[in-house]
């Protein structure tokens, strides 16, 4: 719906990981690093962990799409709760290869004829184990198994390991996977973006499908959206996919905060975020001034003891443009002070920072005040509306 709005040519934040879409983060770049340096090595175990969301898909859909499938074969599987002799059939799947009933030998047996095969045709052979903490400790031990077949001194098969953050506690922490360990030849855990990283993310895969500018985004967007989001790439996909949605529903060309507080509101309810990154997104000031309803709810009577927003709001302008003088005033006497070790200038810009101090506490409890206050009516009104619709 929002594609033909905005006059894009696909869906830009879909859950579903595509390699057209990559973007390559400071986090990435260090992965693909492992990856490049476990991958020349040829050999044991590379281990990329990552929390949900945080891009392992991806990454993994890059690195498919950069293999010359005439020097490397690769298989991927993306596991559930399997047993040793069951991950031995879904790897001979996952080549392709075909064997009758449920006999472990033959697929064993299937699979090395298979990596030999490949190697006298001067290909080297990668498995790719998706969600590799679903993995039990013997279908990892027979992971490690497979790393044995060789022609010569040449091993034939190499695995790249994905999983959530759990799985590297086990592999780190049981004891029964160290012979699994030393063949970890490079592991990296993918953290979530760097705040900066957001904006670059959102207009990359925006820009993907042919994205000029419409929509615009206020800037102050980008840091709620890592607020709320904490950096991991799906939930921003989640957040502005649904942003989107509302701008093209309410024929906005402009993404503001008002509208991501509505999308966030929404997800809270829905349970799509942690309510605890939802909750620390502050409630953005509307930009049209709210108007006390005429005709009030008989349940509901306006917040008591709430201050007067207007002159919260020019309370806090004029602390802000004291505080801006003091910044100035500051910067002005450390100057004026730099060849002045031990001159009574010293004691006036401690003041002044002294000063600083204060000003900025009292921001930040006029803040919070506002904040406080703005929820406050923003819950009475939507309270009055959901009566008076009631009502109707």
């Amino acid at each position: 719906m929002f594609d033909d709005f905005y006059g894009l040519e696909g869906r830009p934040f879909q859950l579903t990981p595509d390699p057209a879409f990559y973007f390559e983060t400071l986090t990435h770049r260090k992965a693909l690093s492992y990856l490049g340096y476990g991958l020349a090595q040829g050999e044991g175990f590379i281990v990329i962990t990552g929390e949900v969301g945080a891009g392992k898909s991806t990454l993994v859909a890059h690195l498919m799409a950069t293999i010359d499938p005439a020097r490397l074969t690769a298989a991927q599987i993306v596991t559930s709760k399997l047993d040793g002799e069951e991950v031995i059939h879904v790897v001979a799947q996952a080549f392709g290869l075909p064997v009758q009933g449920h006999d472990k030998a033959k697929a064993l047996g299937a699979i090395e004829a298979f990596l030999h095969g490949e190697a006298r045709a001067g290909r080297r052979c990668l498995l790719v184990v998706d969600e590799s903490q679903n993995l039990s400790v013997e279908a990892l031990e027979e992971l490690r198994m497979l790393s044995n077949f060789q022609l010569g001194s040449h091993p034939l098969l190499q695995t790249l390991l994905l999983g959530q953050p759990e799985f590297r506690d086990q592999l780190q922490g049981h004891p029964a996977l160290e012979q699994l360990r030393q063949r970890v030849i490079a592991a990296h855990h993918l953290e979530a973006m760097e705040p900066n990283e957001v904006q670059p993310y959102i207009e990359h895969r925006l820009r993907c499908v042919g994205w000029t500018g419409n929509p615009s985004f206020d800037q102050r967007v980008f840091a709620e959206i890592y607020t709320a989001t904490g950096g991991v790439p799906r939930r921003i996909n989640q957040i502005v996919n649904r942003l989107l949605l509302l701008g093209a529903v309410e024929q906005r060309s402009r993404i503001d905060n008002a509208m991501l507080s509505h999308v966030l509101s929404d997800v809270a309810r829905d349970g799509v975020l942690p309510s605890r990154a939802a909750a620390e997104v502050t409630v953005p000031l509307p930009e049209p001034q709210i108007e006390t309803p005429a005709r009030p709810a008989p349940e509901q009577s306006a917040p008591v003891a709430s201050p007067d927003v207007s002159t919260a709001l020019a309370e806090r302008d004029a602390q802000i443009a004291e505080l801006q003088q003091a910044v100035i005033e500051l910067a002005n006497a450390a100057e004026a002070g730099q060849s002045m070790a031990h001159s009574p200038g010293n004691s006036a810009i401690a003041a002044l920072q002294e000063r600083l101090a204060a000003l900025e506490s009292r921001l930040i409890e006029q803040d919070r005040t506002i904040r406080h206050t703005l929820t406050m009516l923003i819950e009475w009104i939507e309270a009055e509306d959901c009566s008076g619709r009631a009502a109707a």
